[in-house]
């Protein structure tokens, strides 16, 4: 017995048409296993970097390194699980590590997808509260309040990754054993497509529209303000840089696995069968991008987050004094929830005065 047209199945698997055959990626076998092995060495180091750089030197002072530590377990424990799957690339996609590693891993990386939409959407939320309604920010804005809604994130992000923990099993093909996914029905795919929306296309929308407010407020604050900023416009370019890196790890995939469920749902002839080949490539080359995503946050965070910087050198070179590279701890939401708030009280004020005039 020969095994079914393979699929690519890291995050959800997608069952091909039986009468539509995938194309398969060259070098395959030895492009993935190096890119994973790459991806988990520099992830664990940056990760572990970022939170023993937060937890242990700084003792997690700022709400928003809450959301950041929580983001980099995430995708720490994700990244433990690579090796598992350099193995099954370089064993040209057999498996070797039992069915509880087969259901684990597959589980733990659906968990990190949905952990990591919901975290950067809460992120998100965050800023847009600190800058857009500073006031009720002040009130709100605790580190009970951080450790709740990622609690929260992660108990529903184990939630939806169940239906990958019952769907995966072991396959066995002429001697040679599979983990993949048991054959779906046409309520599954319906639940599959209904996920997809509500656990990132819903997600990103939100994020979008939260960061495109966010901009706006700070480029009329910054117009009417007059001053050349360095903080407010810094904090526009980590705002695009969060938006840019989100979108161009994870969209791709997503947009293809949309494809890879509609095309599934429909019954498919040749030549038709071309939406589905199309999005089982589109999986295959951007798969890995959203992979890489877990080692890029330290990155980010290190190039434009000088409190982070100064956190991760303390960790790096503990003999440096605090004093040598910077004790302010002030956040940037926060200079900018204030800046703003000042602003608009300086304006409110001036108004009065004429108006008592």
């Amino acid at each position: 017995m020969e095994r079914p047209t393979d699929y690519y199945d890291d995050f959800f698997s997608t069952e091909a048409p039986d009468n539509c055959p995938a194309v398969q990626l060259p070098y395959k076998e030895i492009f993935l296993p190096v890119l994973y092995a790459s991806v988990f060495l520099v992830g664990i180091a940056g990760n572990t970097l970022l939170m023993g750089a937060l937890i242990f030197k700084r003792r997690i002072q700022r709400l928003i390194d809450v959301f950041i530590v929580n983001l980099a377990a995430s995708d720490f424990v994700f990244l433990i699980t690579l090796p598992f799957w350099v193995d099954k690339e370089m064993s040209s996609g057999l498996w070797r590590s039992g069915l509880f590693i087969c259901k684990g891993s597959s589980y733990i990386i659906s968990v990190n997808m949905y952990c990591s939409i919901f975290l950067l959407t809460c992120m998100s939320a965050d800023r847009y509260l600190a800058i857009m309604h500073p006031s009720a920010a002040r009130r709100i804005r605790t580190k009970f309040y951080s450790v709740t809604i990622c609690s929260c994130v992660w108990i529903l992000s184990c939630l939806l990754g169940l239906s990958t923990l019952l769907s995966r099993e072991l396959g066995n093909y002429d001697g040679n054993t599979y983990c993949e996914d048991k054959k779906t029905t046409f309520i599954n795919q319906i639940g599959s497509l209904l996920q997809l929306i509500l656990a990132f296309f819903f997600p990103l929308l939100s994020i979008l529209l939260f960061y495109s407010s966010i901009t706006r407020k700070l480029c009329v604050h910054y117009k009417k303000s007059g001053k050349q900023n360095k903080k407010l416009k810094k904090s526009i370019k980590v705002v695009f840089i969060v938006v840019i890196a989100f979108v161009f790890s994870w969209a791709p995939y997503n947009v293809f696995k949309f494809l890879s469920v509609v095309s599934g749902i429909q019954e498919l002839k040749p030549p038709f069968c071309l939406t589905y080949k199309v999005a089982y490539l589109g999986m295959e080359l951007s798969g890995p991008l959203a992979f890489a995503n877990s080692c890029t946050n330290p990155f980010i965070y290190y190039f434009f987050d000088d409190y982070i910087r100064r956190a991760m050198m303390q960790c790096l070179l503990p003999c440096m004094k605090a004093s040598s590279i910077g004790t302010s701890f002030d956040t940037t939401d926060t200079h900018l929830s204030y800046s703003v708030t000042v602003h608009q009280e300086n304006v409110s004020r001036r108004r009065r005065r004429s108006l008592s005039f």
